[in-house]
């Protein structure tokens, strides 16, 4: 029995080498994440945003605003894309391209760190160092933010970010590999860099956005439903009441939602861009967020990632089982 065992193993080699890649990827992303200036998708942002400095014209029509911005979307994403996916497929041990690019791309599922140093800062009342700290990964506005401005803005990144990271990965893995995981990443980062409710953004960024919707529903559902399992009932029934900005849905406020009903605090409001007031859904599930609201956000994303893990490694544990039944 042992040897048929081994063999059937072996036979799965493929499904157990790409759970240990997620694995590695995951843990890494957690404990040893690259420093910002350092990563990849930082520099890619960077190039998005010349991009659009040099090609969206606000002063074109809407339809002139919406090709620019998928022309400027296909030069961005397809020739990177093509580069790594064709280097991908020569490499000699291709497993090693594979964790690269995984850990590249949950990079940003390091913002607990900078949210558990937001938390500490405002604890201390040095609303200064909060709203530097928080600059290099929001795209709003941040020098105005009160205190409730920024423990806002921290925990709706917080529990925003692993729909594009976390959830996304491990699905765009199993599906089409780490190619996958690479072009639905590169498609985010456009978005996040090109807001849509930016008004600068507003039709340049909509072909982004339009594939961001259709590409992450399946990712945001099945996060939003891990963060909404943790609040009972009341959560779960938010879960099936979509919040629309401007007659749009917007899965990031969706996300919002459920998790201001799990930590009964109010999210959502109005933001600034450039300087520009942009109002938005507020999200009233509870009073504004208190000093602690940024730590009791942590334990829940925390909380939801080992869901996630958890996932990831009783798969192959349980296929493994079922093939170890099948010769029993």
């Amino acid at each position: 029995m042992v040897p048929e065992f081994a063999q059937l193993l072996l036979n799965d080699s493929a499904l157990y080498q790409g759970t240990l890649i997620l694995f590695i990827s995951l843990l890494l992303s957690k404990i040893a994440p690259l420093p910002r200036a350092a990563q990849p998708l930082v520099a890619f942002n960077l190039i998005a945003k010349e991009m659009a400095l040099k090609v969206n014209r606000r002063n074109r029509s809407h339809s002139q605003q919406v090709i620019a911005g998928a022309l400027s979307a296909l030069l961005l994403v397809v020739p990177f894309w093509a580069i790594i996916a064709f280097m991908l497929q020569l490499a000699a041990f291709p497993w090693f391209f594979e964790f690269v690019i995984l850990y590249i791309c949950l990079n940003d599922e390091n913002f607990n760190l900078v949210a558990d140093e937001v938390n500490r800062a405002l604890n201390q009342e040095d609303k200064a160092r909060a709203r530097t700290m928080l600059l290099p990964w929001l795209t709003r506005d941040t020098k105005e933010l009160t205190e409730v401005g920024l423990s806002k803005a921290t925990i709706e990144k917080l529990v925003t970010a692993p729909v594009y990271g976390t959830v996304a990965s491990v699905l765009f893995f199993i599906i089409g590999g780490a190619s996958l995981v690479l072009a639905a990443r590169m498609l985010k980062q456009l978005e996040l860099c090109w807001v849509p409710i930016n008004p600068k953004f507003r039709y340049f960024s909509r072909p982004v956005y339009w594939l961001n919707t259709v590409l992450f529903a399946l990712p945001s559902w099945l996060w939003n439903l891990s963060l909404a399992i943790q609040g009972g009932p009341k959560s779960l029934a938010t879960l099936f009441k979509p919040v629309a900005l401007n007659g749009r849905i917007y899965h990031e406020l969706q996300t919002c939602a459920i998790a201001a009903s799990v930590l009964n605090i109010e999210l959502g409001g109005p933001m600034k861009f450039n300087g520009v007031r942009v109002n938005t859904t507020k999200l009233n599930y509870g009073p504004l967020p208190k000093q602690n609201a940024i730590r009791d956000a942590i334990k829940l994303t925390r909380v939801t990632h080992l869901i996630w893990i958890s996932f990831v490694v009783l798969i192959p544990l349980i296929w493994a089982g079922l093939r170890y039944l099948q010769i029993g």
